[in-house]
């Protein structure tokens, strides 16, 4: 009888790995179409830029410097918030304004917390000290191009789009192994498999690291005090939007999320806020993302049955093919050493996955939350 329940398991899970290999190899082609499609480049519409900050990870000084550094045609402001002059981000966030003299940018504090969501919190806080029609929201450890306010803001030209958001290549802030990991959980999982949803018109996207729309269209949603105390207020703003009849927009410009972590358990920690986030959104959708780890699901198969090997295989060739379709795509210089991490990193996402997968409590700043059924979250005693 185990022996059958074996069997049996091992086929499933050859089966599924076969189907995550195909899945692999077509996001492999929409993350080289992404990459390859040229972002908006007009018209420039001023912008107010809103960074909440918290923290001085490894590598913000650098994200701040780009934010600072657009080549944009029209007015634009960079308002960076903190809740506590004494964080040690507003030192940082301080040498950056000082070092761009000629850009309007403003350090503000203000310890007003409006709610458990302490992001949303310091955005309510900035959002009327706004000058420009156009706000663009961007987490404080997002390195942009040049391009990327133009990118983002000039679709909004167009009455009919409410919103425009992109996604984003990972960058280690160190070499440390854990801020390395990090990134490639964003190269060659999270990124790959998002363009593709988007690509299938099925992700309908919000992606919170960056989020431009008008002034007057937030206003219409009740500012972001609407968002105050919902976890994913990303994906919440985006249903918003397009409940007004507004369409949501993915720029084709690919920012650059800095990742610093400094040991195994930040790292778990991090990545499991994302996966249960992800699984409140959307239960089903989240569960069948377990086929995007063909690779976990062929190691399954070889250990059940004589041909899962065959599985496993295709599906260390599947993972390898997309990992370099999406260097190459990022213009990553091709490293044995960075492949090599790919059966260490897939491990690592098939675990946190399977955490997700079960309710429980998140960590975000320090913080632990739990969340209620309704998307809301409230500080964990």
């Amino acid at each position: 009888m185990l022996e059958l329940l074996a069997a049996g398991l091992g086929l499933l899970a050859g089966l599924v790995a076969l189907v995550g290999s195909a899945t692999a190899l077509l996001a492999a082609r929409a993350i080289g179409r992404l990459a390859a499609a040229a972002p908006a480049t007009g018209p420039a519409l001023a912008a107010s830029l809103l960074k909440p900050l918290h923290g001085a990870a490894p590598g913000l000084r650098g994200a701040l410097d780009s934010t600072l550094a657009q080549a944009h045609a029209a007015p634009f402001e960079v308002l960076f918030a903190v809740r506590d002059p004494a964080d040690p981000a507003a030192a940082v966030a301080a040498a950056a304004v000082a070092a761009a003299p000629g850009v309007p940018a403003r350090l503000l504090s203000d310890p007003r917390l409006h709610g458990p969501n302490r992001k949303v919190s310091q955005l309510m806080n900035l959002e009327g000290r706004a000058a420009h029609p156009v706000l663009v929201v961007a987490d404080a450890d997002m390195a942009v191009p040049p391009h990327w306010l133009t990118a983002v803001t000039a679709p909004l030209a167009d009455p009919a789009v409410g919103l425009v958001t992109c996604l984003y290549r990972g960058e280690a802030a160190d070499a440390g192994l854990w801020s390395r990991l990090a990134a490639l959980w964003i190269d060659w999982q999270f990124l790959p498999n998002a363009a593709l949803g988007e690509a299938m018109g099925r992700a309908h996207g919000c992606y919170g690291a960056t989020m431009a729309l008008r002034a007057e269209t937030l206003a219409r949603l009740g500012g972001f005090a609407a968002l105050s105390d919902l976890l994913a207020d990303d994906h919440a703003l985006g249903v918003a939007v397009r409940r007004l009849g507004l369409r949501v927009e993915v720029a084709p410009v690919l920012p650059g999320h800095v990742m610093a972590e400094p040991s195994l358990p930040a790292l778990a920690r991090h990545e499991l806020r994302w996966a249960r986030t992800l699984r409140l959104l959307d239960l089903p959708g989240y569960a069948g993302m377990g086929i995007t780890f063909p690779l976990a699901w062929g190691v399954l198969a070889a250990l059940l049955v004589p041909g899962g090997w065959a599985a496993l295989a295709l599906a260390a060739a599947a993972r390898l093919a997309l990992a370099v379709r999406v260097d190459r795509a990022l213009r990553r210089r091709l490293s044995p050493g960075r492949l090599a991490l790919l059966p260490l990193r897939d491990a690592l996402s098939f675990a946190i996955w399977g955490l997700g997968l079960a309710r429980g409590t998140v960590t975000w700043q320090g913080r632990r939350y739990r969340m209620r059924p309704d998307g809301s979250m409230v500080e964990a005693g």
